[in-house]
């Protein structure tokens, strides 16, 4: 076999990256609800294998984890419809008090930079009148999107289904690529690969739960408006690594904004996430994932952004476990080992620019003999 050259191989490889990036954004359509489905298909093999060990048959095994799933789905925007309902019904009282902060706002900026409320009216006019003008385009692009969210949906449960049916076919079909000496590698990867998954997400879905309760109890104790609805959008939006937060926290102080005249509100919502954060992060997401998703600060932003801006919004919330499944497959592999390391969190002990043993693919935690002389 003949050896292609190290230059050779980057450029195949960063070739390789730009044309399944290329590939994500024309078949997103395509390839998110299979992801999705796929990477739900695992969080329920689960059950699946528990009613196939009572003897149910195939089909009604395969159906009840999905139909479990939906009816909680369900459960989950009944109560988040409930809690948007609540706040419509407010809206006189919401208009009232946004009324008032704007009020304040013109005034404080009339006072700091001399810019006088006639001014600032007339500009809040002229940006009104640039966005009616584009509501037809917005519009039309909401109805797509309403029509893409009904397909997308559509389509996961079927793909999940289906997945679940032939997923030993699917398993033989990927035995298929490699050598039988590379098999046991390979069993090793998927069975890696299933356990991460399925404790991350099934991880999220506790967490989902913890942060609505525990957020939502703290701020209703405090008096706070809304808080529940608070709580599950915090819950939801943390499921997108780093961002989600930083943009839950926002809403948060918007929604409460809206719901009251006081200052003070706003800081008992902030103290409030910053705490249930500081528990999450620290104490009861570990607990619950592990150190079993090992992947580095900077790879889950950038991964997160890079996903959000191919694929939208659903492929952010599937981000992580994607760099998952990467590493493990990096890992594995002599040829992409350096693409296990960039993405994973084991920082070695010394600098390779210093210590030449930490310039290896292979594994050290300690320089060698020779270097420390």
């Amino acid at each position: 076999m003949i050896e292609l050259p190290v230059t050779v191989k980057r450029s195949l490889e960063l070739l390789g990256l730009i044309l399944a990036g290329a590939l994500f954004v024309w078949g997103q359509t395509i390839i998110m609800p299979l992801l999705m489905a796929f990477f739900i298909s695992l969080m329920l093999l689960p059950a699946l294998r528990f009613f196939r060990k009572h003897k149910v048959p195939e089909a009604i095994a395969i159906f009840l984890p999905i139909l479990l799933l939906f009816i909680a789905i369900g459960l989950i925007v009944w109560f988040f419809s409930s809690q948007i309902a609540s706040l419509v019904a407010d809206f006189p009282q919401i208009e009232k008090n946004v009324g008032k902060h704007l009020n304040e706002l013109s005034g404080w900026i009339a006072k700091k930079f001399n810019y006088s409320v006639s001014e600032q009216l007339k500009f809040v006019d002229e940006q009104s009148n640039k966005l009616l003008s584009s509501t037809g385009a917005i519009l039309g692009g909401a109805a797509g999107s309403v029509g893409d969210v009904l397909l997308f949906f559509g389509l996961i449960p079927i793909y999940i289904y289906l997945i679940l049916l032939y997923k030993d076919l699917l398993l033989r079909f990927v035995f298929m690529w490699f050598d039988p000496p590379q098999h046991k590698n390979v069993e090793e990867g998927m069975r890696a690969a299933e356990s991460i998954i399925k404790s991350y997400l099934i991880g999220l879905l506790i967490q989902i739960t913890y942060i609505t309760i525990l957020l939502g109890g703290i701020l209703f104790l405090f008096g706070i408006k809304h808080a529940l609805l608070i709580g599950v959008i915090f819950a939801f939006l943390n499921l997108i690594p780093y961002l989600g937060a930083l943009i839950g926290n926002v809403i948060g102080v918007l929604i409460t904004l809206a719901s009251s005249t006081e200052i003070l509100p706003i800081f008992i919502v902030l103290g409030a996430i910053a705490f249930v954060q500081f528990l999450d992060n620290n104490i009861l997401m570990p607990r619950i994932v592990g150190s079993k998703v090992k992947i580095n600060a900077l790879a889950a932003i950038v991964g997160v952004i890079l996903a959000g801006t191919l694929a939208g919004i659903s492929a952010m919330f599937l981000a992580l476990p994607i760099i998952a499944v990467l590493k493990i497959i990096f890992d594995r592999s002599e040829q992409f080992k350096q693409w296990g390391v960039l993405l994973g969190d084991e920082r070695p002990a010394q600098s390779p620019l210093k210590f030449p043993s930490f310039r290896n693919k292979k594994s050290t935690d300690k320089p060698t003999t020779q270097e420390k002389l």
